[in-house]
């Protein structure tokens, strides 16, 4: 009896619980006018404190529902005052009063988009000016201290799927992937394939000196945790947003902001309404660019109708936006005001539809969409010193996993059934063979290795083949060792082949990594190869750094003026602050001509007629990246693209009886390199370069102003150069070029359909040459600097 008594007590227990949460999750109701019970239709209804509306309803009754816990709903009609109810329960009856006057004299509404004889006379105008003679700061630079918390979550959706889709021969033994497919607000399916959750904690100090601070502190992502290619591309896709910048920055490509002080150039704009953001009386203003082919979005701007400061806003590229691989981007943002100049980010939303084969609106693509919630945000509370201090144990990968416990509450809002669905599915897909080769090949071409078992990489597969002058045809064959894209050591080794000298080459490199947070690390290799020297001045340290040796497959003229190398070296390097390298390379080497026949680099010593150069040298660099941000911490990382500038100090000492080394030396070098977006009219690369031999050297150790023989454009060369044509013991060059992103051509008709792009350069370079750099080689009238003029090309 006692047994079914408590069936019965399981039994009516389950139905109230499964009542109580039905209630919360769903919601119904019926609105009408608080002063005449009139029904109201067209009233749109929001969830929580969610921006967008849940529904927009078409009669007085409605039932809104949800996938998270409802605890808040706000009702809001034109010419109505905002309601909100935060007793959630069914069959709510909801009174919406008619809204007293808004400080705007009159707001007309209209199906096509007014003309105003001048800007002056458009009511959006005003509104806009007074926004930019308020234009506001973010407010972390107001306070002594802060603190926040943030809350990132990136999916990637496979998108306008169908049954021609699903019916592929490719999908065989992998259908069961489509039972997670959904359809989106524009009725075409799609099938969730990524997903990444990451926490932050931000902590910021002004004064009395000013320190920042970004920690992961968890992270969650959906399979691909061993190779992370994906995640990498995912976050590369990001940029920080701040409407009032002038220039919004997308992919580095300047878009111009709706909110910039030059807007009126560039958009239309048009006052719709007055409406309520979180208890705030916003003005609506709809802006769209004048040109659609432009670098420029349309949607609203929310703005406060008594502090004018941007509530929030939505941004929509247009359909003739001219970016390559983009379909669509979508943003929108939320910020809170705290006081009258400055502002703080609540909450950013951007989508990037990426379409590699078509660019066609029902065309296969792939939906990244990243949220962002800001939280918790605390000022002028004392930061222990400490807090700012790099630890170990942040860069361990265990420092992030976390259980499902800790994300359930971490997350501002629970996963939706599509969203936890990714995990279910990539979980399925990891014990299916066929999608674990699709998986490997994409890793492959992105990462150029091969992987053939655990721990060991073959590649790079883009050096494989090769074809110059003095080998002909070129086989090179390389491998690595590849744990995880932490592994704190890595070796690479390589033999090559030429067909026509019939010589073996070959290059091995160790490095070991013993601090990840100072990022200590020593290495060294060895190496005997045909290399092509003169094509940079700033030259990479490390045995496995770039080689040009064949890079003459597609160019003109002839290159034989290679050389034959065999150089062993050792380095160590810390990163005492972040961002900031000190490097110390340790270098024997050997360079002779490797065709005597056609290139020659013999030179005089004390009389004595020598074709090999022996040297002994000792580098110090100083490297600077601030702002760059990294993927990975162990001893390679992927750098993210940024607009982070490059400044390097090298000094190097050559050591005269050394092993056998032929020369005293001394050189300086400073190099200085920042990409730059000049507003919506593109994006300018700049590189500065010095330097200065100090004392007499042969050809194979002089500075060579670099040529680039190749059809392609190779950054800090210059293109109607032959290698060593300019050589210089002091010199200095200067590259300046820009990319307008069709800015110029999407002005003239018919050609603007062909989404051509204009590069536009500058490049110069000027030095000297002593007469005694000059006698010490055998050719010594063939070698001569840019000293009478500057060299220029543009």
């Amino acid at each position: 009896m006692s047994t079914q008594i408590y069936k019965y007590f399981l039994f009516i227990s389950s139905l109230f619980t499964t009542g109580f949460f039905f209630a919360q999750t769903s919601v119904t109701g019926k609105i009408s006018d608080a002063k005449t019970n009139k029904d109201l239709t067209g009233v749109s209804i929001f969830i929580n404190d969610k921006t967008a509306a849940a529904l927009t309803t078409t009669s007085s009754q409605f039932t809104v529902s949800s996938d998270t816990v409802i605890y808040k709903i706000r009702f809001e009609r034109k010419n109505y005052a905002s309601f909100e109810v935060t007793a959630i329960e069914n069959n709510l009856q909801i009174k919406l009063s008619p809204e007293k006057e808004s400080a705007i004299a009159e707001v007309v509404i209209q199906n096509t988009k007014p003309k105003y004889k001048n800007k002056k006379e458009n009511p959006a105008y005003a509104i806009m000016q007074e926004v930019w003679k308020r234009k506001r700061n973010n407010g972390l630079e107001k306070f002594d201290s802060y603190s926040y918390k943030e809350y990132e979550k990136i999916q990637f959706d496979a998108n306008n799927i169908d049954s021609a889709f699903m019916n592929r021969k490719v999908f065989n033994k992998l259908d069961f992937i489509f039972d997670y497919a959904d359809s989106t607000a524009n009725g075409t399916m799609a099938l969730p394939v990524f997903l990444n959750e990451s926490i932050y904690e931000n902590y910021g100090l002004n004064k009395p000196s000013k320190k920042t601070k970004k920690l992961l502190t968890a992270q969650k992502t959906s399979g691909f945790q061993d190779n992370q290619v994906v995640a990498i591309t995912a976050k590369n896709l990001y940029r920080d947003i701040n409407i009032y910048d002038n220039t919004l920055n997308y992919f580095d490509i300047g878009f111009q902001s709706p909110v910039s002080t030059d807007g009126f150039s560039t958009y239309d704009y048009q006052l719709s309404d007055t409406i309520s953001i979180s208890g705030n009386r916003a003005y609506r203003i709809r802006y769209e660019p004048r040109r659609k082919d432009v670098l420029a979005f349309q949607g609203y701007l929310y703005i406060d109708t008594e502090t004018y400061a941007v509530l929030g806003a939505t941004l929509r590229s247009t359909s003739k936006i001219s970016v390559n691989f983009i379909n669509s981007i979508y943003t929108e943002l939320e910020y809170s005001n705290p006081d009258d100049e400055t502002f703080l980010p609540k909450k950013l939303v951007t989508q990037i539809e990426l379409t590699p084969f078509s660019k066609k609106k029902n065309s296969k693509s792939l939906l990244a969409k990243r949220s962002v919630n800001y939280s918790d945000y605390q000022f002028n509370k004392p930061l222990a010193d400490e807090i700012f201090i790099r630890k170990e144990e942040e860069y361990d990968a265990k420092f992030v996993e976390k259980n499902d416990e800790f994300w359930t509450a971490a997350r501002p809002d629970s996963l939706s059934k599509q969203e936890k669905g990714v995990y279910e599915m990539l979980e399925k897909l990891q014990q299916t063979p066929k999608f674990n080769r699709i998986v490997k090949l994409y890793e492959t071409l992105a990462s150029r290795y091969y992987n053939v078992k655990k721990g060991i990489d073959l590649g790079p597969i883009t050096s494989i083949y090769g074809k110059n002058e003095v080998e002909g045809d070129r086989i090179r064959i390389g491998a690595r060792t590849y744990f995880t894209q932490n592994d704190p050591w890595r070796i690479e080794f390589y033999n090559a082949y030429g067909f026509k000298d019939q010589q073996f080459k070959y290059g091995v490199e160790g490095r070991y990594m013993f601090n990840r947070v100072n990022r200590f690390m020593i290495g060294g290799g060895t190496k005997r190869d045909i290399t092509q020297l003169g094509v940079q001045l700033t030259t990479e340290d490390g045995i496995l750094s770039r080689s040009f040796a064949s890079s003459t497959v597609f160019a003109r003229g002839e290159n034989a003026s290679l050389s034959s190398v065999i150089q062993t070296s050792f380095f160590t390097s810390v990163e005492p602050w972040k961002n900031f390298q000190v490097r110390v390379d340790g270098t024997i080497q050997s360079i002779k001509s490797a065709n005597p026949e056609d290139f020659n680099l013999m030179y005089y010593r004390n009389g004595d007629l020598r074709k090999t150069v022996n040297d002994s040298r000792v580098t110090i660099s100083l490297i600077a990246r601030p702002g760059a941000k990294f993927s990975q911490t162990g001893v390679d990382r992927y750098e993210h693209s940024t607009l982070a500038p490059t400044i390097v100090l090298k000094y190097t000492r050559g050591i005269e009886g050394l092993f056998n080394a032929d020369f005293n030396y001394n050189k300086l070098q400073f190099m200085f390199y920042k990409p730059m977006l000049l507003g919506s009219w593109g994006k300018t690369f700049l590189n500065f370069e010095a330097g200065k031999n100090f004392d007499t050297v042969p050809l194979a150790l002089q500075n060579i102003i670099p040529a680039n023989q190749s059809y392609g454009l190779v950054p800090n060369t210059f293109a109607q150069l032959n290698y060593y044509e300019f050589v210089a013991d002091t010199y200095s060059t200067l590259h300046i070029e820009h990319h307008f992103n069709g800015k110029i051509l999407s002005f003239i008709p018919l050609i603007k359909k062909l989404k051509l792009r204009e590069v536009a350069f500058i490049r110069g370079a000027y030095g000297t040459l002593s007469d005694a750099s000059k006698n010490i080689n055998v050719d010594n009238l063939k070698y001569s600097a840019p000293d009478q003029q500057i060299y220029y090309e543009y």
